[in-house]
């Protein structure tokens, strides 16, 4: 098949690979000048075990699958990265609850190397830390999601297949069984291909809605959160990662380390109506509160602003957390058409599982 995939952030790229790897002619337009330019970019850059998520849902599954594909190839393409392993911490009995009911979760989605861990046993890993108890990721990473890209970029132009940057889509028209894409830019042109496949992320809803023939009833809505990090100045407190008990709309103010060990927190959730990517200093006054609760030596001062990232989420404040939506040939009945929708965290980590199931739903 000739494919255009939409997007080169982490998703659009290893799409792109499998289908060059099985021998398709692979097209990539993003719309920037330069690959995860995106979501992909703004991340936490950690590899997630897969035990927040409800079994048998896409999350669940492409996060575990992917996860282990994740190290796998990592390890052989020399793509930096570390099993470092984290910890969910409880401050009190309905954290305890919580952190308890993520265990048997994960559990069930069939996530190794975890354990409950008393208050001492905590205290025996990270002696900095307050909490009454503790689940054990053991399994959980950290990666260089950039070198990540780059590697997929790598073996998707080895299998012949080629990006074009600067090179917006701006409608996607029916050809019979095919498809003609009109990408715009400094030379617009139309390419026809036989499949297509949406991965432009915060854009996905607004090409969804340029492709003719595509129920606009079936285009979800979009809701952006935002997510603030802070640096730290100082010496690494810890050697795991640091979670509190999951919130609203995210996975709690957490601590993240770099592969250099430079300790990070965020993200926290941020509801916005337009994308900004400016990070507001005195929103560190909350990070200072929540990081406090498990980590009461944290210096005054120590706080910086660094980066901020758009969540592409399908549901709201105080709703449910959606799963990935997977728009295939046979949930719309449009032959070579995928649009992938709402691929937030575990984005990153399931890429490469994600990449698997489009290839499969395209029978390619």
């Amino acid at each position: 098949m000739d494919v255009l995939v939409i997007g080169a952030g982490v998703v659009g790229l290893a799409v792109a690979r499998a289908l060059a790897l099985r021998g398709h002619a692979v097209i990539v337009a993003e719309a920037t000048g330069g690959i995860g330019n995106g979501v992909s970019s703004r991340n936490s850059e950690v590899i997630h075990a897969g035990m927040y998520y409800p079994t048998q849902s896409l999350r669940a599954h492409h996060c575990v699958t992917g996860r282990r594909m994740l190290y796998a190839f990592c390890e052989s393409h020399g793509v930096p990265h570390a099993k470092c392993g984290k910890l969910i911490l409880a401050t009190n009995e309905r954290e305890q609850a919580k952190i308890e009911s993520i265990y048997t979760q994960g559990l069930s989605n069939c996530v190794e190397g975890l354990s409950l861990l008393t208050e001492a046993a905590a205290n025996a890993l990270e002696p900095n830390l307050v909490c009454t108890a503790a689940l054990l990721s053991s399994e959980t990473g950290i990666i260089d999601s950039h070198a990540l890209m780059l590697a997929l970029q790598g073996d998707l132009e080895a299998a012949g297949g080629l990006i074009a940057f600067h090179a917006p889509v701006e409608r996607i028209v029916q050809a019979g069984t095919a498809w003609e894409a009109h990408v715009g830019g400094a030379e617009p042109t139309v390419l026809p291909v036989d499949a297509v496949i949406n991965a432009a992320g915060l854009g996905a809803q607004v090409v969804a809605r340029a492709t003719e023939g595509y129920a606009q009833e079936r285009v979800p809505r979009l809701v952006l959160a935002k997510g603030n990090y802070f640096g730290c100045l100082g010496k690494p407190a810890f050697s795991h990662l640091i979670y509190p008990a999951p919130v609203d709309g995210g996975l709690g103010t957490h601590l993240t380390l770099d592969l250099n060990g430079r300790m990070r927190f965020g993200p926290d959730v941020e509801w916005i109506e337009r994308e900004d990517y400016t990070v507001d200093p005195q929103r560190a006054e909350s990070f200072y509160a929540s990081i406090r609760r498990y980590w009461p030596g944290l210096p005054d001062g120590a706080l910086t602003p660094d980066y901020c990232g758009v969540r592409p989420k399908l549901t709201g404040p105080g709703e449910p957390a959606a799963d990935f939506c997977i728009e295939s040939p046979a949930e719309h009945g449009l032959p070579g058409l995928v649009h992938l929708f709402g691929i937030e965290s575990p984005g990153l980590t399931s890429s490469l599982s994600i990449a698997e199931d489009v290839a499969e739903r395209l029978g390619a």
